[in-house]
């Protein structure tokens, strides 16, 4: 009876890891992978630049706690946004247009920041997922920052979020495609 037992909890196993969900790999990538590094130290970087917030300081010590809260608000913006976007059916990732031209373009990658695709249908719809990320993460940010930054501050730091991704879309759009390389004969 023990073996059927062990063997019934290795197919679960075996059978929960092939079903996890798709964005799983994503998240982790986007909160302590390779594509989680620019979004941290950069924005720590502008704020070290900034000098906000100045109770900080400025030096390695300010820095250090720019880079740790910008890992934080990180965490917590994922935290938020794939579980949103999952149970939504909300598609995450960025498509440039098919469009000719330079406004048709811009508008493409300016609108994508809020509007996205469900993956089960294709249809446009708001991307809530995104949104509650951001803002819901600078909200939660104003919990380790100094006691000056207000809630209203926190939901600046979600407006600073989107025009970041705007920003990210653009320059997605507008970003030279890679061609595939031909054999040569």
């Amino acid at each position: 009876m023990t073996l059927v037992a062990a063997a019934a909890a290795l197919t679960n196993a075996a059978e929960k890891k092939t079903a996890q969900h798709p964005y799983r790999h994503e998240y982790v990538q986007r909160t302590v992978g390779k594509k989680a590094i620019f979004p941290v130290v950069g924005g720590a970087a502008v704020r070290q630049i900034r000098n906000s917030p100045h109770e900080w300081g400025h030096g390695g010590a300010g820095f250090g706690k720019r880079v740790g809260s910008s890992f934080g608000t990180n965490l917590v913006k994922n935290t938020i946004e794939f579980p949103v976007a999952a149970v939504r059916h909300e598609d995450l990732h960025y498509y440039r247009s098919e469009k000719k031209g330079f406004f048709p373009r811009l508008r493409h990658a300016l609108v994508s920041t809020v509007i996205t695709r469900k993956t089960t249908t294709g249809k446009k719809t708001v991307a809530s997922g995104r949104l509650s990320g951001a803002f819901g993460s600078g909200l939660v940010a104003s919990a380790w920052q100094p006691a000056g930054f207000s809630v209203a501050g926190g939901a600046a730091s979600g407006g600073i979020t989107m025009g970041a991704s705007a920003g990210a879309n653009v320059a997605r759009e507008f970003w030279p495609r890679k061609h595939k390389a031909t054999a040569r004969r």
